[in-house]
């Protein structure tokens, strides 16, 4: 499937780029709020290190990221010594808040998506054991079910059609609520007072792949919501409706990405083609199919802005937050190890401290020169193509 991708856009590709050592964090951080105490035994997380797909010891590896966490003796079995512990540092700990607060806060939009995905599918229902595939694309935190039903007992209901069978519990949408039928196309199109229809994100110079987009808007737009759950007979309207139901999807996550082999996943649910990918690949106005990392990922145009997101969920933007104090760790580690590794061969003899600082020096004021040099740059222009000197 390697060759089944669109041609390559630096800009999403950035935004495709995934920070192995965010994810292994991430990872770390969930294992520790297991705990109400906010701390573990850092052999237990030796224990886990295989399943990050990590290599040496854990200790070292937490002393990569000072800002977020932080190792102590804990109290050990009786007669005997502490023993090493891991807990999150004081800011770590209140981004880690700042982010909880924000998954709360978002609980009514959560219900809101949850229950749009729903009447997207066939039957108004899904095997919760499938819902976990979406739960990461529609921001659903491990405790979704419980957070979500008990408010809105009124909407969902939780079913076991097959007792004998393990997993088997299904997520059912109790009543159909035309209030949330209305797709993202919709909405657009009533916000500026037009027929909804496909709008294409690539540059104006791709003229023949805005040629077959007006082609493809010749026709009716088809809503993505069926209150009966009926797919259209003939093979263009099929198309038309799986394309707004992907795009609806899409539009319904919070990174507006969802991997292809999960949209596959649901391809019975919601009324999918049996070639999901080829479809996507050729409605390349809308969506932009990546082979990044060897999965292949279906990422909705009009929800970038090069490689920024148009719109930035609350919880993206705390998750965002996160990662910006993680890297602020590593750099901070990275200064640490240099400095020792310096005094070392101060003592071995091996090189000149002296020089080394002025090299030190010296880089740091390359990087002033350059930051006033753009200053300068940027003064410069803008007395020269001022709006006083057109």
């Amino acid at each position: 499937m390697a060759r089944w991708s669109s041609p390559k856009d630096p800009a999403l590709e950035a935004a495709l780029r995934r920070n192995r050592r965010w994810i292994v964090n991430n990872q770390i951080k969930r294992l520790l709020l297991r705990f109400p105490s906010r701390s573990a035994p850092v052999r237990l997380l030796q224990s886990r290190f295989k399943t990050l797909d990590l290599l040496g010891r854990a200790a070292n590896w937490l002393r990569k990221y000072p800002s977020c966490f932080e190792l102590f003796t804990g109290e050990g079995p009786a007669g005997s010594g502490g023993e090493l512990c891991f807990g999150f540092t004081k800011r770590m700990a209140e981004l880690v808040d700042a982010e909880e607060a924000a998954v709360t806060a978002s609980e009514p939009a959560m219900a809101d998506r949850l229950a749009r995905v729903l009447m997207l599918t066939r039957g108004r229902r899904l095997p919760v054991s499938k819902l976990a595939a979406l739960r990461g694309p529609l921001g659903l935190p491990d405790d979704y079910l419980l957070r979500i039903l008990p408010a809105h007992t009124d909407l969902f209901r939780l079913a076991n059609p097959y007792p004998h069978r393990r997993n088997a519990a299904e997520l059912e949408l109790l009543r159909w609520v035309p209030s949330r039928t209305v797709s993202a196309i919709e909405a657009a199109a009533s916000a500026s007072n037009s027929l909804p229809r496909f709008t294409c994100s690539l540059p104006s110079s791709w003229a023949k792949s805005h040629d077959k987009m007006e082609d493809f808007n010749a026709t009716p737009y088809i809503s993505p919501y069926s209150e009966d759950g009926a797919v259209p007979g003939t093979d263009a309207q099929a198309e038309k409706r799986a394309v707004a139901v992907v795009h609806e999807l899409l539009s319904l996550t919070l990174w507006k990405k969802i991997s292809v082999m999960k949209l596959e996943h649901f391809r019975w649910e919601f009324g999918l083609p049996e070639d999901t990918a080829r479809m996507l690949l050729r409605h390349s106005c809308l969506f932009y199919v990546s082979n990044r990392y060897k999965i292949h990922t279906a990422v909705l145009r009009e929800g970038y802005e090069g490689s920024e997101l148009r719109v930035k969920d609350p919880v993206v933007a705390a998750k965002d937050r996160l990662g910006e104090l993680m890297q602020e760790g590593l750099h901070e580690f990275n200064q640490r190890r240099r400095a020792v590794n310096l005094e070392k061969k101060r003592r071995k003899g091996e090189v000149d401290v002296k020089k080394e600082e002025e090299e030190l020096e010296d880089e740091a004021g390359a990087l002033l020169d350059s930051a006033e040099k753009r200053e300068e740059r940027r003064r410069f222009y803008k007395v020269l193509f001022g709006d006083d000197n057109r």
